[in-house]
């Protein structure tokens, strides 16, 4: 399938009932569950399913698949900013204690929370600068 048509077409199929093609909005904060058991199995990640808008939404899923289409990956994540995403991405590949690599040129809100924030809940930022490569190994 060509980008163009992942694009389009990624992670939606036609609405079974009304044959709609566009991806309907979900504008919903919570989901039912069919019982106590599916609840825990929801939280406990057991089954796959919806929880709570802000970590799973329909409409996002569909995003997040087209997205993970067309970059050749196998899931997606879509969060409302960008320092959504660089908390996310850290966060997951880090637990205090650890340490990471930055470049020293970046967003003053990226650099705040390497510099401040991450320090906090105990994750180094170690800055370098950009253009001397070299210094980096150090």
């Amino acid at each position: 399938m060509e980008i163009e048509t992942k694009a389009v077409h990624a992670g939606y199929s036609p609405d079974p009932t009304t044959n709609a093609v566009a991806v309907p909005i979900y504008q919903t904060t919570a989901y039912a569950f069919d019982d106590t058991q599916h609840g825990a199995d929801l939280f406990n990640l057991a089954v796959l399913g919806n929880i709570y808008t802000r970590i799973m939404n329909p409409t996002n899923d569909v995003l997040e698949q087209r997205v993970a289409a067309m970059e050749g990956g196998v899931a997606g994540l879509a969060l409302a900013s960008g320092q959504a995403a660089t908390t996310y991405a850290i966060q997951t590949i880090t637990e205090a204690g650890d340490n990471f690599i930055s470049m020293s040129t970046l967003y003053g809100g990226t650099y705040n929370l390497f510099a401040h924030t991450f320090p906090q809940m105990g994750i180094e930022a170690r800055f370098a600068d950009p253009e001397n490569s070299t210094k980096w190994r150090r």
